[in-house]
């Protein structure tokens, strides 16, 4: 991950890292390495929908607006895929 649309940062600055939803907290996680490479000062994080049920665990600060307790099933016991549901993949990684 890197920092990219004009965005740069100094020793001295002092990062929020705010994102819509979070799940696993992997891209906050990389995000706040990014900065702290740097040399920036990571504060906390912030997110619209916390959606981890815990599995997002950081050592910085998190707010959220919501939190969601989402399921989830091993293949074996999946409902859906017991039922033959096809399988859907949102999101923006692969």
């Amino acid at each position: 991950m890197t920092l990219r649309r004009g965005f740069s940062l100094a020793p001295s600055d002092r990062v929020l890292i705010v994102e819509d939803v979070i799940t696993t907290g992997g891209s906050t996680r990389e995000t706040a390495a990014v900065a702290e490479a740097i040399g920036a000062q990571v504060i906390g994080a912030a997110a619209i929908v916390d959606r981890g049920a815990g599995a997002a665990s950081f050592t910085l600060p998190l707010q959220a607006l919501v939190r969601l307790e989402v399921p989830t099933y091993a293949p074996e016991s999946c409902p859906m895929c017991a039922r033959g549901d096809a399988i859907v993949k949102p999101g923006s990684r692969a």
